[in-house]
């Protein structure tokens, strides 16, 4: 890897760490946010969904003309309108502005993660994109570590709008490297293959390798977040957990997948995007079990299985990625990875879902049928291996004209 392919990395490493940051820190901010604005959680829970509804929105339609510019001043016009409207999200002195703002920053937020991957996927070869994803899913990793812990001591030392004002801030001086630093991509543009806008969506219908590849993506994201709503309920008033240690979970399994994460795609390359997948995926199912059924005990015992699960899962996700951005041409390839970005917002939202209903809360605020949840994901896990393996038998198929 030379150092043009490590500085165009290292920026889009950074988008990804400040897409995340943003994602992440909104839950933890209801504490803030709703005395503030004398708000109901399920008035701050339609400012979180609001940021997910609108990105997949924006997403879908982008997937209709997106692959007709170049991928660069796509992603720049992206991660311009989601600082913009993160700053003013910063500023906002009402609840319905605030709510405007995180719709806002949502619409634009919605182009930045296929662009991302799309630009990884036309800049390095296949046989080295693992290790390059890798590399892009240590933003995660940063985020848990420094991100949020950084974002919430802002909140608590000086007011909830500096969580924004940091996001902001970093991405002021990330648009200008962005500019200078990333070449244009416009590869795909030239390649002598169009696709008409209206015909995109009927392509991938009508296409079942990306129809077994969507639901790869949208399968990995139910099994993993129906885990990540009830986490901390569970380890706090189950197992006993209080809050320094709760945040020791995302901090030590945050380092973990951050150290992990580049030798996953290192392996990832070296022996097969689908054999690693399978290995990982099969592994993870035993932190599922555990964490799903953990008992009271001690709490360094805890962050080991944790830790464990955060790089297991990251495992499943890198090559997963690698595969799925390969399914399709680089001509189709921004639509096609607009559409898997919104078949993960969606099935994120629906994980959440799913999760809340199986769960119980007792009026001690004990979580009862967290088990139930485990085996569920176990189950979908094990699904996900079947759909990769039919998906890795299938051949390439052309772009149409």
């Amino acid at each position: 890897m030379n150092w043009k392919e490590r500085i165009i990395l290292l920026l889009l490493a950074s988008v990804n760490f400040t897409h995340i940051l943003d994602f992440m820190v909104m839950m933890p901010l209801g504490n803030f946010l709703m005395p503030y604005f004398h708000i109901s959680p399920q008035q701050f829970s339609v400012v979180v969904a609001s940021y997910s509804i609108s990105a997949a929105l924006s997403g879908f339609t982008a997937a209709f003309f997106v692959d007709r510019f170049d991928r660069k001043r796509v992603l720049l016009l992206g991660y311009t309108g989601f600082i913009i409207g993160t700053i003013c999200c910063g500023i906002a002195p009402s609840f319905g502005l605030l709510l405007a703002a995180r719709v806002v920053a949502g619409l634009f937020g919605g182009l930045i993660g296929a662009q991302v991957l799309s630009i990884v996927a036309d800049t390095f070869a296949y046989e080295r994109r693992g290790q390059a994803m890798g590399i892009l899913f240590s933003a995660f990793s940063l985020a848990s570590i420094i991100g949020v812990p950084l974002a919430l001591y802002l909140a608590s030392r000086f007011g909830w709008h500096y969580p924004f004002f940091l996001i902001g801030g970093l991405g002021i001086i990330i648009i200008p490297l962005i500019m200078r630093y990333l070449r244009p991509m416009t590869g795909h543009i030239h390649s002598g293959v169009r696709v008409k806008p209206m015909a995109v969506l009927q392509q991938v219908f009508s296409n079942r390798m990306q129809l077994v590849a969507l639901s790869l993506s949208g399968s990995l994201m139910l099994g993993h977040f129906l885990i990540i709503p009830f986490l901390n309920p569970y380890m706090e008033f189950n197992v006993g957990f209080t809050d320094d240690q709760r945040n020791l979970i995302y901090m030590v399994g945050g380092l973990a997948t951050f150290v992990a994460s580049p030798l996953i795609g290192k392996l990832a390359d070296r022996y097969g995007k689908h054999a690693t997948f399978n290995f990982f995926a099969l592994l993870s199912l035993i932190p599922i079990f555990l964490i799903t059924n953990m008992p009271a005990i001690k709490y360094y015992y805890v962050l080991i299985v944790t830790g464990v699960w955060f790089v297991l899962s990251t495992g499943r996700g890198i090559p997963a990625q690698a595969i799925i951005s390969n399914v399709v041409p680089p001509e189709q390839r921004g639509s096609f990875m607009s559409f898997n970005g919104c078949i993960q917002q969606m099935f994120t939202g629906i994980a959440s879902l799913v999760a809340g209903v199986i769960v119980i809360k007792q009026p001690d605020n004990t979580i009862q049928h967290y088990s139930w949840v485990g085996y569920l994901s176990m189950f979908i896990v094990l699904g996900c291996i079947l759909i990769a393996r039919r998906l890795g038998r299938m051949p390439l198929q052309p772009a149409k004209a």
